[in-house]
């Protein structure tokens, strides 16, 4: 069973560190025009716990570049707090282009060297932590940099010292690691969170399992006490330890299905700080994420607390 969430007299809800890049997003498969947006999975999933109503800071280093400027005021037009985040005048913030096609959407990343690569446990702005309820990390943000990994480790193990619960995405992407390095890594990092919010995908690659069963005993066994399996259009699967339920998938048009897992984390982690049970969470991030994939790009399509609830309320989603 989750531990309880602590009080509200912290200063955030959910704080997340990770890289967050300027997003090219094909508009239309074959052609060269692309909308341009913001991405980063735990600065998209800090975005969406925003909308959602929480109380959301980001920690992360950016270059003293034009990115680096809209992405600061993306944050503050989100609600965001960046005031931890640090500019590094040497390295540039990366970017990235999606592109889609018969096979879905792909990624080509320019992040190699990035500032947000360069962060260092000396660097971690330990005392946002500690203001935090929630903190969330993911398998990005220990994949960009060996100091990066030594960063998150460092400040998973401070949110644990502050009695702040950890979340965690699982976000496995081999382009950026080896799966020897990955597994090694991740696993470690389950060991230190309280929520693991892994990908059908990810751990059929991690694990090599790919039943629902086998993943949440996986999460648990690491040391995990909620496990939350995201399965696409499938819905998710929901284990507290205690009870395991599966939450349907919401058919609806796809549009785009990038960032639509970032939403998921994003929105579930804001419920639980709004007070939620772990099965309301995610019913409510299951609705969230079905919203998100009918727009264009990681960000713009994210959904706000009222259209979500508007679902909710209509009986259009999922049990």
């Amino acid at each position: 069973m989750l531990t309880a969430i602590p009080p509200n007299d912290r200063r955030f809800d959910v704080v997340a560190l990770g890289e967050a890049m300027l997003e090219f997003n094909q508009t239309q498969p074959g052609q060269p025009n692309y909308l341009q947006g913001y991405g980063g999975d735990t600065s998209n999933a800090a975005i969406a716990a925003a909308r959602a109503g929480a109380a959301t800071a980001y920690l992360s280093r950016l270059g003293d570049d034009w990115f680096g400027e809209r992405l600061r005021e993306l944050w503050a037009d989100e609600g965001v707090d960046a005031a931890a985040v640090e500019n590094d005048p040497a390295r540039s913030t990366g970017i990235y282009f999606v592109n889609h096609g018969p096979a879905g959407h792909q990624f080509s990343y320019l992040r190699a060297g990035s500032a947000a690569s360069a962060m260092t446990p000396a660097w971690l702005p330990r005392a946002v932590i500690r203001q935090a309820r929630i903190f969330h990390a993911s398998g990005i943000s220990l994949a960009i940099s060996t100091s990066a990994r030594d960063t998150v480790m460092a400040a998973l193990r401070e949110a644990r010292a502050s009695q702040t619960l950890v979340s965690l995405d699982s976000n496995l992407r081999l382009k950026l690691w080896s799966l020897a390095q990955a597994q090694g890594a991740i696993g470690e990092a389950v060991g230190l969170c309280d929520i693991f919010l892994p990908s059908l995908e990810d751990m059929e690659l991690l694990i090599g399992r790919r039943e629902p069963e086998a993943i949440l005993d996986w999460g648990h066994r690491k040391g995990a006490k909620v496990v939350v399996l995201k399965l696409g259009a499938e819905g998710c699967m929901v284990s507290d330890g205690q009870r395991r339920v599966r939450v349907a998938g919401r058919p609806v048009p796809l549009v785009d299905a990038t960032g639509a897992g970032d939403c998921f984390c994003g929105n579930f982690l804001a419920r639980l700080a709004a007070g939620a049970d772990v099965l309301d969470a995610a019913r409510f991030a299951n609705v969230a994420a079905s919203l998100a994939v009918q727009g264009f790009g990681a960000v713009a399509p994210l959904p706000r607390l009222a259209q979500v609830q508007a679902v909710l309320d209509a009986g259009d989603a999922a049990p």
